[in-house]
């Protein structure tokens, strides 16, 4: 039984009013999340719990061990322990997609989750990117809702390109990653063939002090190489786990694939007046104006020993920095902060940041407490700090090294706008300026079949006007071919 008026204003699930369903709560347009966004924090606490036990996204995946090397010296842009010269680094990977289930197969076209888990001298380093450099959507407010479009309707329980082009549609920050999804970097070979990205932009702290922005960059050493729809169907039917075999087998061999480490950095002034806003994860940072510093390469030569020990229980967070590196403005960054360990909380147990695939290396003195499966604990020391008996415990004030001044109104409102920002630029430069004449044909046909024969007014003419916006020529090509290929009349 309907027990809600679809014509309502939404509401928390108390009932109370929401002032937004598309922007958090932040101090000024471009300032920190709010803790005290009840809106926020039950819309993303929500999501995390929706399903037991895969992950929700991110849930097919799989990944190995490996290590990290520094080739060059970056210590004038950080102090962080294992990113100085000749620093090896011992770490963990795991390679998702995004939107299917547990089940679902490697080779259904969509972005892959790229995740980084570094066990350093001063704790664990997590990166969690995916296989493209943007996102979707800008705000965490919008992410669940971003996913419920990739999922399953409510009726039918069945996948639904009309309901994942009408969000898209009606998002229009997503056109960049669209056009990636769409192009050929939506369909992998492998997870050896693809090269990551942390997406956000995180900040970089050195020994004197100085603050810098950076964006990591991951590119293959096997090269980038992609395939087709038709290759990717036929592997569908063939073999679900095809790019789980592909990277068990590969290391199984002696065949360690390798990656590339290289950052972007903007001088930390620089981002207040950058053409683009520099925390938007929907925009990149032209190479031009910020050229990739090659910084050192990671080889993955160990596969697990038990899948799920050490692959389905490793938990990865954007929360885990280290000295030296720190977060950034960009709300969807900080939305993940919590979110992310929230989720593992749920997923995995109060205490999962005790298994030995998420614990850190070094020594660990923690006052939480308890909990469901604890297994380490701290004997009958304190429990509580401050404390007159030993067990020490920090009460620094001041400045932190790794923040960023803000001062404002408390608002729920989009990023402010730099010189050049919009939501379908850089979309329009991927696809006329980097996709070749061929790359383009292949575009208009993977969009074209991605509307037939589901997708339904009005959502089709928004997708004809949506790629449109994206380039004239493309969106009308789409337009073109969708109605060749129905032998439906044009209006």
């Amino acid at each position: 039984m309907t027990q809600f008026d679809p014509t309502k204003p939404s509401t928390t699930e108390t009932g109370a009013p929401r002032e937004s369903d598309a922007h958090s709560l932040s101090v000024g347009a471009d300032g920190p999340l709010m803790l005290h966004d009840v809106a926020l924090v039950e819309k993303l606490a929500r999501f995390d719990r929706e399903r037991v036990p895969e992950r929700s996204p991110h849930a097919k995946g799989s990944g190995a061990f490996g290590e990290f090397e520094v080739l060059e010296d970056v210590s004038k842009y950080t102090k962080a322990d294992f990113l100085q010269p000749g620093k090896k680094t011992r770490m963990l990977a795991r390679f998702s997609t995004v939107a299917g289930e547990l089940g679902s197969p490697d080779s259904w076209r969509d972005v892959r989750g790229f995740a980084l888990k570094f066990y350093t001298d001063e704790g664990n380093f997590d990166m969690v990117g995916n296989n493209t450099p943007i996102f979707f959507v800008r705000d965490p407010m919008k992410f669940p809702d971003f996913i419920h479009s990739q999922k399953r309707t409510p009726d039918s329980g069945l996948r639904s390109a009309n309901m994942q082009w009408d969000f898209w549609t009606n998002s229009p920050e997503s056109a960049h990653q669209v056009s990636y999804l769409m192009g050929d970097r939506g369909l992998p070979k492998t997870w050896r063939h693809m090269n990551g990205y942390s997406s956000h932009t995180y900040m970089w702290i050195n020994a004197e002090g100085e603050k810098f922005w950076v964006q990591y960059h991951f590119h293959t050493e096997q090269g980038e190489q992609n395939m087709t729809n038709d290759e990717a169907a036929q592997l569908a039917a063939e073999d679900a786990d095809v790019h789980r075999r592909d990277l068990f087998d590969a290391i199984e061999r002696g065949d360690h694939p390798s990656w590339t480490l290289s950052v972007q950095i903007m001088p930390y002034e620089e981002a207040k007046t950058y053409r683009f806003n520099p925390f938007d994860l929907t925009k990149t940072w032209s190479h031009k104006d910020y050229p990739l510093h090659r910084v050192g390469r990671f080889t993955l030569n160990e596969n697990p020993v038990n899948h799920f020990a050490q692959i389905e229980q490793a938990a990865f967070s954007p929360a885990n920095t280290v000295p030296g590196t720190g977060v950034s403005p960009d709300k969807m960054l900080l939305g993940r902060v919590f979110s992310y360990p929230d989720a593992q909380r749920h997923r995995i147990g109060t205490n999962f940041n005790q298994l030995p695939v998420n614990a850190p290396k070094n020594p660990t003195n923690s006052y939480d407490k308890e909990g469901a499966m604890q297994y380490h604990h701290s004997g009958d020391a304190p429990v509580y700090a401050p404390n007159s008996y030993g067990r020490a415990y920090q009460d620094t004030q001041g400045q932190v090294d790794n923040g960023w001044e803000s001062d404002g109104s408390l608002v729920r409102s989009a990023y402010s706008l730099h010189s050049e920002d919009d939501d379908f630029g850089q979309a329009h430069t991927l696809v006329r300026e980097v996709y070749t004449d061929e790359q383009r044909d292949r575009l208009v046909e993977t969009v074209t079949g991605s509307l037939i024969p589901e997708v339904q007014e009005p959502v089709l003419s928004n997708v004809f006007q949506y790629w449109k916006n994206i380039d004239a020529e493309v969106g009308q090509r789409i337009q073109d071919l969708y109605f060749e290929k129905t032998g439906k009349a044009q209006a």
